[in-house]
């Protein structure tokens, strides 16, 4: 039977209604770690599958089942025959029923998305004074949000006015394939945010717990940037050919907890058959990550594919762990890594290190946590593994480096910048010398520097 077919049948003998909608909706965004809807479906795909191998023949008793050239006369036998030779093929085949089912779903979202008056989704703060929404205690929020959007254009004009009305700052993107944001406020205002966000239809499955909080306010963001993206995370590679779907298995805090204590116990860690891999970029590594990992050498989340690519003999047959810091990176960053069918395992953090170190804030991870906000890093613990670029005294405060032509980052302590060794490298500082006249005004800000070219795009490593 066609695999197009079988699924087809797998779903007009489904009976969804029997599953609840609730179960249905709330099951949709991860079944690997809400199974239910999946357990569901695989029983019904299952009994279908055994179903399509019985001989149909009412002559023929008792009844017979044919599979992969061998007859079976007894049920239990055909269930574990399938059971054990085609165990790979049922979750595939449970796998396109369920996106078939949940693409269902996400057009009826997006149906009520768009009939939606924008207003209508803006809550009311006629009782809030202006002051809650400037002034008070603050803080930032992370968050991010998988799901069908067809007018991802309606979503960000709702954003901007959402967030322009309070008074919160940040950087929001949208997508069709969902929603990645980071926005800063008073307590007020994040309340209300997330409020309206849980509220509404699109993003009905959200909870509460996705959002992850951060001392901080609207300060920390020099204005408000939405906008409408082909990812939601800028990977570079089009979702539609490597979705979140097709992520890794996510751990709670405490699970991928258990696993590093695991790796670092292993007094053979050279021959240990796991890696733990942090998908972040160097600069964020730099500062703060878990014992043992492996951190690539790259500068921006686009080059980890191609970092992959180039370092496939690393991950062959291996059990991968997988961090970054909000988990966003890993869904896409974990999705390539499995389209790849060379690890044995990929498993990722739930929540990423935010949530990890909510937990565990004397745990694993060691050093400061990098945000991309006017902070730079968050701390949890006190913990400092990197050092001035300059005189290798320990540090990990972030600036930027002081020319006007570089925007890289530069850790100098302060004992070097009161001595005016303010940029990245001294390759810089000499340029800086040199333009300090203001000849350099109205040169653009480039991306790398002429210091960090020497520097492979997509390191080779080894374990």
């Amino acid at each position: 039977m066609a695999r197009d077919s079988f699924t087809e049948s797998v779903l007009v003998n489904l009976d969804v209604e029997s599953l609840g909608p609730e179960l249905l909706k709330r099951d949709k965004p991860d079944f690997s770690t809400t199974r239910k809807l999946y357990s569901c479906v695989k029983k019904k795909t299952f009994a279908t599958f055994v179903a399509s191998k019985k001989v149909a023949c009412e002559r023929i008793s008792p009844a017979l089942w044919l599979c992969c050239g061998k007859s079976f006369e007894e049920s239990s036998s055909i269930h574990k025959h399938v059971a054990s030779s085609h165990a790979s093929e049922i979750h595939q085949l449970t796998t396109e029923t369920l996106d078939v089912m949940l693409q269902q779903t996400d057009s009826e979202d997006s149906m009520q998305e768009s009939i939606q008056d924008i207003s209508s989704w803006i809550p009311d703060t006629s009782q809030v004074s202006d002051d809650d929404l400037i002034r008070g205690p603050g803080e930032v929020l992370l968050y991010y949000y998988y799901c069908q959007l067809n007018n991802p254009q309606v979503i960000c004009q709702w954003q901007k006015e959402l967030c322009s009305k309070l008074q919160l700052t940040g950087k929001i993107r949208v997508a069709t394939e969902g929603i990645n944001g980071t926005v800063g406020g008073t307590k007020t205002a994040t309340y209300l945010y997330i409020k309206a966000m849980l509220l509404h239809p699109a993003f009905k499955l959200l909870q509460i717990q996705d959002f992850k909080r951060s001392k901080g306010g609207a300060e920390c963001f020099s204005d408000l940037r939405v906008g409408v993206y082909k990812e939601i995370v800028p990977m570079g590679v089009d979702p539609d050919d490597i979705p979140f779907r097709m992520a890794g298995i996510h751990l709670e805090p405490e699970e991928f907890h258990k696993e590093v204590k695991a790796l670092i116990e292993n007094k053979s860690a050279a021959d240990s058959d796991t890696i733990l891999l942090d998908c972040r970029n160097f600069y964020e590594s730099k500062i703060g990550q878990f014992s043992q990992c492996l951190a690539p050498d790259i500068r921006k989340f686009s080059y980890f594919p191609d970092y992959v690519d180039k370092n496939l003999d690393l991950f062959q047959d291996k059990k991968v762990l997988m961090y970054c810091t909000g988990g966003i990176r890993c869904e896409r960053g974990s999705a390539y890594l499995r389209s790849k069918n060379v690890c044995k395992e990929v498993y990722q953090l739930k929540g990423g290190i935010h949530k990890y170190l909510e937990q565990f804030p004397d745990g694993f991870y060691r050093g400061k946590l990098f945000v991309f906000d006017e902070r730079y890093a968050i701390a949890f613990n006190k913990d400092i593994i990197s050092e001035c670029r300059y005189c290798s005294f320990p540090w990990d405060q972030y600036q930027l480096c002081s020319t006007d032509f570089c925007c890289q980052l530069v850790l100098s302590c302060t004992t070097c910048r009161e001595n005016g060794l303010t940029a990245c490298c001294p390759v810089c500082q000499t340029k800086e010398q040199n333009h300090s006249d203001g000849s350099s005004n109205g040169t653009p800000h480039k991306e790398e520097c002429e210091c960090t070219m020497s520097r492979p795009r997509i390191p080779k490593d080894t374990l």
